[in-house]
């Protein structure tokens, strides 16, 4: 008869004995596993970002382009994390907030119940607590429940997935326009990869392959551009591959914020009201120019390398 193992739970503190050294950096690098706990897909942005004098744990994205703001505490939620997650959502301008914790307070929960019920439907709270579990003497595994959640999650996911997919929804509709009106002005940029779609973001996608792209991006206070890798390379893999050309990159795209910082992307942003049609050929302009200041640093510094590893693959 196969031997079965007893589920037994532990204190968090056993896989994690510090929470901004220990379990931030691991949640970063794990993303997938909380998204999968919501039924959303998350990517990365950075850990520990500045709003004010504040730093938020987490700052991620999800399949839709929204901003995704993460606190985390590997304790009882307490109303100095509750200030913070109100001073994030308005400094980050973020969609959805996820507060992790490994134990809730019931008036804490019902903040988040109340935000839920009276916001509009394009901001999503979410509490969550972390449990870690283990068999016999197995490694310590993460378990995250979700105790509160916006109601109808799931179908206004669904909606918002129909609305990327190509819905006459009236943001993506003008997210269309934006695009249209951005190829209008840098047509060139097609061949890059830019398209008319219904997202908030666009590629621009190097000449060779030196798996690095540039992402643009549109929010209704901003456009911002940032260095990436494929899709899954963390925000650290990033910065650690440009680190020895940190100086240089600087020169070349004339300064953008986070270069350096082990946790976030290189990114430069446009503060911009883009909800004003007005602002469009600014805009896109100012995406165009950046974009590609960032994609020419990108191929001097690392082109070559791809140059003379195609030549080695082809001596």
């Amino acid at each position: 008869m196969t031997a079965i193992g007893k589920l037994i739970e532990v204190s968090p503190r056993v896989a994690w004995q510090h929470e901004a050294r220990d379990f931030t950096p691991w949640l970063l690098d794990n993303l997938e596993q909380l998204g999968e706990a919501i039924g959303i897909t998350l990517e990365p942005e950075g850990m520990e970002v500045a709003v004010g004098p504040f730093s938020a744990d987490i700052v991620a994205r999800d399949a839709l382009g929204r901003l995704v703001l993460i606190e985390n505490q590997l304790d009882v939620t307490d109303h100095s994390h509750l200030g913070q997650i109100l001073t994030y959502l308005s400094g980050l301008e973020a969609d959805l907030v996820i507060w992790l914790a490994t134990e809730f307070r019931e008036s804490h929960l019902s903040v988040i119940n109340w935000l839920n019920d009276n916001t509009t439907e394009q901001f999503a709270f979410f509490a969550i607590r972390l449990r870690v579990v283990r068999i016999g003497d197995s490694p310590p595994a993460p378990v995250f429940d979700v105790v509160a959640r916006p109601n109808q999650w799931e179908r206004s996911m669904h909606r918002a997935i129909r609305e990327r997919a190509g819905d006459t929804s009236d943001l993506a509709s003008r997210r269309r326009e934006f695009w249209q009106h951005y190829l209008t002005r840098h047509p060139e940029d097609e061949d890059f990869g830019i398209q008319v779609t219904g997202s908030p973001s666009n590629w621009l996608a190097p000449r060779k392959a030196i798996e690095l792209y540039v992402s643009v991006f549109l929010a209704k206070k901003g456009v911002g551009v940032f260095l990436r890798g494929p899709r899954g390379t963390t925000p650290a893999e990033v910065q650690a591959r440009l680190a020895p050309h940190a100086a240089r990159f600087e020169e070349l795209v004339g300064g953008c914020q986070q270069l350096g910082s082990k946790n976030n992307h290189p990114v430069d942003e446009l503060k911009i009201d883009t909800e004003n049609r007005e602002n469009w050929d600014r805009a896109s302009d100012w995406l165009h120019e950046r974009g590609h200041r960032f994609l020419d640093a990108a191929m001097e510094i690392f082109g070559r390398n791809s140059e003379d590893t195609e030549s080695g693959e082809n001596a």
